[in-house]
């Protein structure tokens, strides 16, 4: 297994640049967020906490998943391995788009495999994008199969959604572009689906010393499940935001960051991240996917029982999940929103305004 590094980031962080839009980051209302209760022997004067949004939902495709899938063909192209037959990719989903896109913008053929029952919208897109579009099967897994084995008939380079050195470090550019425009960031919250975003943050936010909250669904919850038995293991996968998060298993460089220090796991349940999600169209007409949503939804939840453990989870303990994430006094915060590839009319329909 590759130990994602900070040098892995920053190479990264030197292909993408000028060739991804840089995260944008928007200020939280003070007060908005709700700080954990103080420490009564804490003498430090009171102060609210601070937190910012980082829009990465306006990036390239919707997504984060353009800076890894943009860093993967670019160190190919760097090393030489780049093949005349291209990359491909089984995806329906945000990482297929960013696939596409990535190869686009290299000049390079892209190959993307899906089931027939995939969205037209996805199909159109992803045409858009001038990708060869495969429609095999009824099932993503039979598509998978069709993807592998015209990479070992065509000699194309297999893509991966997430569980990539080279697609984790470019997520994780995230982070050090959220740190040069907040100075002294002392948390990172982002959404654990498969893993490759967070374990591209996590292995930034270690080098700075930048805590980092990792939220899933409470029904989609591959890296606290791995987390919990100290080694992966598959899942079952039943959450709102499943499309994005469902992944059955976490990947080996998620679980290894994720069992550092300073790493705090979350899970949160499917109408608190209808809530957030809700939230942000209400507040700041922001319309994400649920999996952004996922990661403010550790903020917005309350703090609650949790009968498995016979306890009420604490921050300290990364192997025992929280129901929310409160931060401290004056504490400094940044929230990922990751993806926007969504249907906004779920949102319209809920709100009462003009």
């Amino acid at each position: 297994m590759h130990q994602l590094t900070h040098g892995d980031v920053k190479a990264a962080a030197d292909r993408i640049a000028g060739h991804i839009r840089p995260v944008t980051l928007s200020r939280v209302d003070p007060g908005a967020i709700r700080t954990a209760p103080r420490d009564p022997l804490d003498d430090d004067p009171q102060e609210p906490c601070q937190v910012w949004l980082a829009l990465e939902h306006m990036q390239y495709t919707g997504s984060f998943k353009a800076r890894g899938a943009h860093n993967f063909l670019a160190a190919h192209r760097e090393a030489g391995t780049l093949p005349e037959a291209g990359v491909t990719i089984a995806s329906g989903g945000n990482a297929g788009l960013a696939c596409a896109w990535a190869a686009q913008q290299q000049g390079v053929r892209a190959t993307v495999f899906l089931p027939e029952t995939a969205p037209p919208v996805k199909v159109a897109t992803l045409r858009r994008y001038e990708a060869d579009v495969r429609l095999v099967g009824a099932e993503y897994a039979e598509a998978l199969a069709a993807c592998e084995a015209f990479a070992n008939v065509t000699g194309a380079l297999a893509s991966h959604a997430y569980d990539h050195p080279l697609i984790a470090a470019g997520a994780g550019t995230l982070l050090e572009e959220i740190r040069q425009q907040i100075p002294g960031l002392d948390t990172v919250v982002v959404a654990v689906g498969g893993g490759g975003l967070f374990a591209g943050v996590a292995a930034a936010a270690a080098h700075h010393g930048v805590r980092v909250v990792a939220v899933e669904p409470e029904h989609c919850r591959a890296l606290n499940a791995a987390l919990e038995a100290g080694h992966l293991v598959d899942v079952t996968v039943d959450s709102i935001a499943a499309d994005s998060l469902g992944a059955r298993r976490t990947s080996a460089m998620a679980l290894h960051a994720a069992q550092q220090d300073r790493v705090h796991s979350v899970l949160v349940p499917d109408s608190q991240i209808i809530a957030a999600r809700q939230a942000l169209w209400d507040h700041r007409r922001i319309a994400v996917e649920h999996a952004a949503a996922t990661a403010l939804a550790a903020l917005l939840a309350e703090p609650s029982y949790d009968s498995r453990w016979n306890t009420v989870p604490q921050a300290a303990d990364p192997f025992v999940p929280s129901r929310s994430y409160r931060p401290g006094n004056g504490e400094k915060v940044a929230v990922i929103l990751c993806g926007a590839n969504t249907d906004p009319t779920s949102l319209v329909k809920h709100d009462g305004s003009d």
